[in-house]
């Protein structure tokens, strides 16, 4: 009687223990995935912004460090993402009324064709810099979780805004804001 009483307890001991253990376990894998997730290298507001060279659809090299003193937009986008195609006129039309000397706008296309960046940018006579990251290197560097993404550095480099989604950046709210970041 006592050895079935002490096989019965060890196995009620046996399976709490076990039960623990895989608690233990996926706790453990829980906290790991979340440390993954606070990567320091990735892009955050109030943060110096991740430095990169792409090359634009014309072939020249664009640094981001080498634009320090200048407030820069960086947006992320791709043609099959039709939020981003939506938001493109406004881009052009935000680009066109910024001062050159002090402002920039980079548009960094994402895990797309350059061939068909090519022909959505003449179609709709796009003139600002369009830059080439097709292998998302410089998309893992901010961090994307989607697109169209878009930071906004200051001119000592650091990111002072993020917008996820769609935006009307002509709008007077958005170039009064950069403004008053290009007179700091």
């Amino acid at each position: 009687m006592r050895t079935k009483l002490g096989v019965y307890l060890l196995k009620i001991i046996m399976k709490k223990l076990s039960l623990l253990t895989m608690l233990f376990i996926i706790c453990s894998s829980l906290m790991l995935l979340a440390a993954c997730g606070s990567d320091p290298d990735v892009a955050r507001v109030g943060k110096p912004a991740p430095d990169f060279t792409l090359v634009d659809r014309h072939g020249k090299n664009w640094t981001l460090s080498a634009l320090k003193g200048q407030v820069v937009f960086v947006n992320f986008w791709a043609t099959w993402c039709a939020p981003c195609r939506e938001e493109m006129p406004s881009m052009q039309r935000l680009y066109e009324k910024m001062p050159k000397d002090t402002f920039k706008m980079l548009a960094i296309f994402n895990s797309d064709d350059p061939a068909l960046v090519n022909s959505f940018a003449t179609k709709l006579d796009l003139t600002m810099p369009i830059l080439d990251d097709q292998a998302n290197t410089v998309g893992v560097k901010y961090g994307l979780t989607g697109i169209p993404e878009t930071f906004i550095i200051n001119k000592n480099g650091i990111i002072v805004r993020k917008y996820l989604g769609t935006a009307q950046w002509n709008a007077p709210r958005f170039t009064k804001m950069l403004k008053k970041f290009i007179d700091q």
